[in-house]
């Protein structure tokens, strides 16, 4: 992270509290990757939850959780697989009972824009008895650079299930800008934050932002969700997974997340990052290169 970022990340937070130990989870997944980034460059005590980290965090291991706990101040709560899978509220209330045992104080929830699901676990953090701050988000821009998408945009040819509808997307630098300040900062307590993009554009439109980035013709296909769900399982993708994916896509893009939302300007006082400057800086990083 550049001194810049780190600057404007200190003048969005100017009633930073002294925090204690953070416990990031998903610490290695694209936003729980930079709130830990950031946390450590404002010298934030910070420990990774992941099941690699030691000690290992584990969703579905609740006997190891009050060890990743101990000690912990504020959570980061990014659950995987999504909120959206069966029994997440289950999994978060247990959690959340757990956090609250041994002492933290202050959690902030990764939750998924316009899905019921998780709403439900929502409704599960704000009635835990912790301090809470609930981040929404829906469409990540870097899931073209650092997920599923990145091959396909390498390979020149996009193919998904979706067309005309228009997405804000989201990202992933904004909702942990707003993350980290809402973990390190008053003033978030109760807060719901919706990150988005200052503009909604469809994937074909985003994908054509990343040709024109990248300087070369980056073809969008659109086909059918059961079929793009076929294709994915074909693949070796989990079926939890290509359920995810048909849920997201046949599901939740239908438009009722079409409208830019305030949440990056309410939350630090700035505009979010537009697309086209993601799709730019992405491009000059090289990592689209065929």
């Amino acid at each position: 992270m550049t001194n810049t970022e780190t600057s404007t990340i200190a003048n969005t937070t100017a009633a930073t509290i002294d925090t204690g130990l953070t416990l990031v989870l998903g610490g290695t997944g694209k936003t729980g990757r930079r709130v830990v980034e950031r946390l450590e460059a404002m010298d934030v005590p910070v420990r990774m939850g992941s099941r690699s980290a030691d000690p290992a965090f584990d969703w579905t291991d609740e006997s190891g959780w009050p060890r990743v706990l101990r000690g912990v101040d504020a959570v980061y709560l990014a659950f995987a697989p999504d909120l959206a899978v069966p029994g997440a509220p289950d999994v978060i209330r247990a959690f959340t009972a757990a956090a609250r045992e041994a002492g933290v104080r202050r959690v902030v929830l990764l939750s998924g824009r316009g899905e019921e699901e998780a709403l439900a676990c929502e409704r599960v953090v704000r009635d835990s008895g912790l301090e809470w701050t609930v981040v929404r988000a829906s469409w990540f821009a870097q899931n073209f650079s650092e997920d599923y998408l990145l091959d396909p945009v390498r390979a020149g040819e996009v193919v998904l299930p979706a067309g005309d509808v228009p997405e804000p997307f989201a990202d992933a630098d904004d909702i942990a800008d707003v993350a980290v300040a809402a973990l390190t900062a008053d003033g978030h307590a109760g807060e719901v934050y919706e990150v988005t993009g200052p503009r909604a554009l469809t994937f074909p439109e985003a994908v054509a932002e990343i040709g024109r980035a990248v300087g070369r013709d980056v073809a969008y296909v659109r086909i059918g969700v059961e079929d793009y769900a076929a294709a994915v399982r074909e693949h070796g993708v989990p079926d939890d997974v290509a359920a995810l994916l048909t849920y997201l896509f046949g599901t939740v893009l239908d438009g009722r997340n079409s409208e830019p939302a305030d949440g990056v300007r309410r939350a630090l006082g700035r505009e979010p990052r537009d697309f086209a400057d993601y799709a730019r800086a992405t491009a000059a990083s090289g990592i689209w290169n065929a």
